[in-house]
């Protein structure tokens, strides 16, 4: 569990983090979302440790990260795994020596040991046979695999997601998401993912900070989110006729559902 206790960040006299405070679950992926400028990808930085906060606190699992040494800021560090945006694969490195990498700056294990480890992140992420492939020659998708299978190489207890699915098209974002909630329930691990792709939101979303002008404007869950008041987040998630129609079929079909299973219970208690 990773909690944020009233972080605040500012850049020269722009206030970019507002009293800011959440708790991100273990064993669930925890979505912040908004529009650009919301102070999302500042807010996620604030958590890794990349930006120091002005004010407040990050928790890991009680371990305050926020008034740690630079030791033990390495040593957690050692915890976190990290999906980049754009992959961040080395160009000259193949995709089994770009997840070796960690394995060769954090550990003393033998080659044998690495490439066995190697080959079991590689096959938890369907990639049997990259080993041996460069960035330039294996696909969006696969290159966001990979990134992933070096993200959780070191076994740790957080992982972070920054646009998972940018520039990857539908059909294969749906894989990616699929994907990092598999890992996350698989390993128990608490998965903070920043994002803007509403496929992901109602896919894995089980919570939601939706960040709105430096403030968390709302907190819920996928399911929540539907049936929603705030205008805020209404016109940020469903921006478009289409997409207020689609909200409008799902909040009946979730209550016809819900009046199905109470008449089913109804017919149960007689």
């Amino acid at each position: 569990m990773i909690e944020v206790k009233h972080i605040r960040k500012s850049f020269d006299d722009k206030v970019v983090i507002k009293d800011v405070s959440a708790v991100m679950d273990t064993g669930k992926c925890n979505l912040i979302i908004g529009s650009s400028g919301s102070g999302k990808t500042v807010l996620m930085k604030c958590i890794v440790g990349l930006f120091s906060p002005d004010a407040g606190d990050v928790l890991y699992d009680g371990q305050d990260f926020t008034h740690m040494t630079t030791q033990e800021k390495k040593d957690m560090r050692r915890q976190i795994g990290m999906l980049f945006q754009g992959s961040a694969l080395f160009d000259s490195m193949t995709v089994e020596e770009n997840i070796m990498f960690p394995l060769d700056m954090f550990t003393n294990d033998t080659r044998g040991e690495k490439q066995k480890r190697v080959d079991e992140v590689l096959d938890r992420v369907h990639l049997t046979d990259a080993h041996k492939k460069f960035p330039a020659e294996i696909s969006g998708g696969m290159k966001k695999r990979v990134g992933i299978a070096r993200a959780i190489v070191l076994n740790p207890k957080y992982l972070f997601c920054d646009e998972p699915n940018s520039g990857l098209d539908p059909q294969t974002s749906l894989v990616i998401d699929k994907l990092i909630r598999e890992i996350t329930v698989d390993f128990n691990i608490t998965t903070v993912v920043n994002t803007h792709d509403m496929n992901s939101v109602m896919e894995i979303g089980d919570k939601i900070i939706y960040m709105y002008q430096g403030e968390k404007e709302w907190e819920g869950s996928n399911k929540e989110i539907i049936f929603n008041n705030n205008e805020k987040l209404n016109s940020f998630i469903f921006a478009s006729d289409f997409l207020h129609d689609a909200k409008d079929m799902r909040m009946l079909e979730m209550r016809g559902k819900i009046s199905d299973d109470r008449n089913m219970d109804d017919l149960l208690n007689k």
